[in-house]
C-alpha cells in the first residue's frame, strides 16, 4: 500500500511538474512575437510618436515664446485661404486618383492571373516605375509638357497651339496620372497575392453549376478579397499624401492652383518657419487620415 501511495505521489508530482513547463513555455511562446517587434515599437516610439507629441504640444502654444494660445493657430490655419485652396485639391486628388488606382489595378491583376506563364514579365514591366528615380520623371516631364516639348510639337502639327501644360488646369490630371503610374505596379501586386490565396476549387465548382465569368467575379473573387481590398486602399490613401516631389521640382513652390496640395502649403511654411501653423495642420491632416482609416477599418467590419 505505501508503494502505491509513494508512486502516486511520484506521478502527481510528474503530471503538476509537466504543467509547470508547459506553462513556462507557453509564457514564452506568448511574448516570443513580442522580442522581435520590440526593437521597432522602441524605434517608431522615439523617432514618430514623441516628435509627433511636441507637434501636438506646439499647435496649442505660440510659435516664439511657447505660451499656451488655445486653438488659436487653428482658427488662423481655417482662415487661411491657401490652406483652404490645398484642402480642396487634396480632398479632389485623394477623390479621383483612389477609385482610378483600385479600379484599374484589379482589373489588371485579375487578367495577368489568367496568364501565369507570361504574367512574371508583365509583373516586372509594371513594377519599373517604382524603380525609376524621381530626377529622371521630372526630366520625362519637362520633356513632354513642356511649351517647346514633345506634346506641344505633336499638335503643332495638327495647327493646334502648344502651351506650358503643367501651368494649366492639365496639371491636376497629370499628377493623377503620374500617380497611378507611379503606384499601378506595386498595387497590382498586392492584388495577385489576394487572387493566388483564392482556391481554385471554388471556381470549378461554381462554373459546375452554370456560373460565367463575370458571376465568379462579383460572387467570388470580391467577397474573398475583402481582407486585400482593405489593404490596398489603405496604403493607395497614404500613398497619395506623398504626391510631392514630382510636383515641387517641375512646378516649384507655387504651381498652377489646380495643383496646389497640402505638401506645398506645408513646404512654404517651413520656408517661412511658421512652425506654429504647420503643427496645427499636421494635426488637423493626421485626424483626418485617422478617421479615413478607421471608416474604411469600420465598413469592411459590416460587410464581414
Amino acid at each position: 500500500m505505501e508503494e502505491l501511495k509513494v508512486n502516486k505521489l511520484k506521478q502527481i508530482r510528474k503530471v503538476k511538474t509537466g504543467k509547470l513547463k508547459e506553462e513556462k513555455v507557453k509564457k514564452k511562446t506568448k511574448y516570443t512575437g513580442l522580442y522581435f517587434v520590440l526593437p521597432s515599437l522602441i524605434g517608431v516610439a522615439v523617432f514618430t510618436l514623441l516628435p509627433f507629441l511636441d507637434v501636438i504640444l506646439r499647435s496649442f502654444q505660440s510659435a516664439i515664446s511657447r505660451e499656451f494660445i488655445g486653438i488659436q493657430n487653428y482658427n488662423e490655419v481655417f482662415n487661411n485661404s491657401a490652406f483652404k485652396l490645398a484642402a480642396i485639391n487634396t480632398i479632389k486628388f485623394v477623390l479621383v486618383c483612389i477609385p482610378l488606382l483600385l479600379s484599374l489595378s484589379l482589373i489588371i491583376a485579375v487578367v495577368l492571373n489568367k496568364f501565369t506563364e507570361s504574367s512574371k514579365v508583365l509583373r516586372t514591366a509594371f513594377l519599373i516605375p517604382m524603380a525609376v528615380p524621381i530626377a529622371s520623371v521630372v526630366l520625362i516631364w519637362n520633356i513632354i509638357f513642356h511649351e517647346q516639348g514633345f506634346l506641344s510639337a505633336m499638335l503643332d502639327k495638327f495647327n493646334i497651339a502648344g502651351q506650358d501644360w503643367m501651368s494649366t488646369g492639365w496639371a491636376f490630371w497629370i499628377l493623377v496620372f503620374s500617380y497611378i503610374w507611379k503606384n499601378l505596379g506595386y498595387n497590382i501586386i498586392l492584388w495577385l497575392a489576394g487572387l493566388n490565396s483564392i482556391s481554385k476549387e471554388i471556381y470549378e465548382s461554381a462554373k459546375v453549376d452554370g456560373a460565367n465569368d463575370l458571376q465568379c467575379f462579383t460572387k467570388i473573387t470580391i467577397p474573398c478579397l475583402k481582407p486585400t481590398l482593405y489593404t490596398v486602399a489603405v496604403l493607395s490613401l497614404l500613398n497619395s499624401f506623398k504626391v510631392f516631389r514630382e510636383a515641387y521640382l517641375v512646378a516649384g513652390d507655387y504651381p498652377d492652383k489646380s495643383m496646389y496640395l497640402l505638401q506645398h502649403l506645408f513646404n512654404n511654411w517651413f520656408r517661412e518657419l511658421d512652425f506654429s501653423k504647420m503643427a496645427a495642420a499636421s494635426v488637423l491632416m493626421a485626424v483626418i487620415i485617422f478617421i479615413l482609416i478607421m471608416l474604411l477599418q469600420r465598413a469592411w467590419e459590416k460587410q464581414d
